[in-house]
């Protein structure tokens, strides 16, 4: 349980800082960038679309994870929901930042 909050923690700081940083910055919109954070909204929001078969590859593998029936819907739950929520919100500032 200590290294699941203690990774949680150092995931948290790093995207507070990568935040922080990249907050002002210029945002690529074409082409490849690595960064994350260097990105524009429409790019994230293409980033998401494009990892989402590595989403449903991942809750395929759940199902033969040795776990209980309500932690493994729990995972997949979070993960789609989390998914969702990072689609909607990119394509919303996209389209705010556009108009």
């Amino acid at each position: 349980m200590d290294i699941f909050l203690i990774s949680t923690i150092a995931s948290i700081a790093t995207v507070i800082i990568f935040s922080l940083l990249f907050k002002n910055k210029t945002k690529i919109d074409k082409g490849f960038k690595m960064n994350y954070f260097g990105l524009s909204y429409r790019r994230k929001m293409i980033r998401t679309l494009i990892s989402f078969p590595l989403i449903v590859l991942i809750t395929i593998f759940m199902m033969y994870i040795d776990l209980s029936k309500a932690i493994k819907i729990s995972f997949v739950l979070f993960i789609l929901v989390a998914f969702a929520i990072q689609f909607f919100y990119n394509y919303y500032m996209w389209k705010k930042k556009e108009s």
